[in-house]
């Protein structure tokens, strides 16, 4: 079969060019192997050989190979060649590389920390979803879950501002002299140092989300 042209495969490239997320880069690795990791992902994303994003690119193969593993550092001027060649944007290039990595707590469902609070009793459970460490805590959410309708409920009182919203279930929910009925996507937020809990559990099982912030603002 003939050899197509550089310019026919330049026309045919675009029609199916496919553009990745670049992955973040390993913390030991320079931007030159950033660059070539990211190029080597575009050409194998686009069903390309060396060869081929060498002669759209106009440069050798034996470039193009080093360029990717990393030995050489691309002028701007063969980064953007390049660039044209896989259909995709220079910046791509730089993107997510020397991005601080990250230290998020994950809490899968069902694995929050089982908390007992005072006065609490049997089908009434407080789930800590995230865990600050350390001997000030700014913030505290839980998973509340009620399901015993027949259930006499202490008052709670506490530093910060709380805020419920309810997932499930209808409650009556006292915070000082007032109560409040609360159904699912109604939320209530209050001053945690006024006696508050709930009232009266209207419709049962209850859950509901209460995040208590301790830091004074909101």
């Amino acid at each position: 079969m003939p050899k197509q042209s550089a310019k026919k495969k330049t026309s045919t490239r675009k029609k199916a060019v496919k553009t990745s997320a670049a992955k973040p880069r390993n913390s030991a690795s320079t931007i030159e192997q950033h660059i070539g990791n990211i190029i080597r992902s575009q050409r194998n994303l686009n069903h390309l050989t060396i060869n081929d994003v060498s002669e759209l690119a106009s440069i050798s193969p034996g470039m193009l190979s080093r360029i990717e593993r990393g030995d050489v550092s691309a002028s701007l001027e063969t980064l953007e060649k390049l660039a044209l060649a896989l259909g995709m944007p220079m910046t791509l290039f730089f993107r997510d590389y020397d991005v601080p990595e990250g230290s998020a707590q994950l809490v899968t469902r069902g694995k929050g920390m089982q908390v007992v609070r005072r006065g609490t009793k049997k089908g009434h459970s407080y789930q800590l979803l995230a865990y600050e460490q350390g001997p000030a805590k700014s913030f505290e959410p839980f998973l509340i879950t009620m399901d015993d309708a027949s259930e006499v409920f202490p008052s709670f009182q506490h530093q910060g501002t709380e805020f419920l919203y309810m997932l499930k279930g209808k409650i009556e929910y006292r915070h000082g002299s007032e109560t409040y009925v609360l159904q699912p996507g109604d939320s209530l937020m209050f001053s945690g140092e006024i006696p508050h809990g709930p009232e009266k559990l209207i419709k049962v099982p209850i859950e509901m989300l209460a995040i208590i912030n301790y830091s004074g603002e909101i």
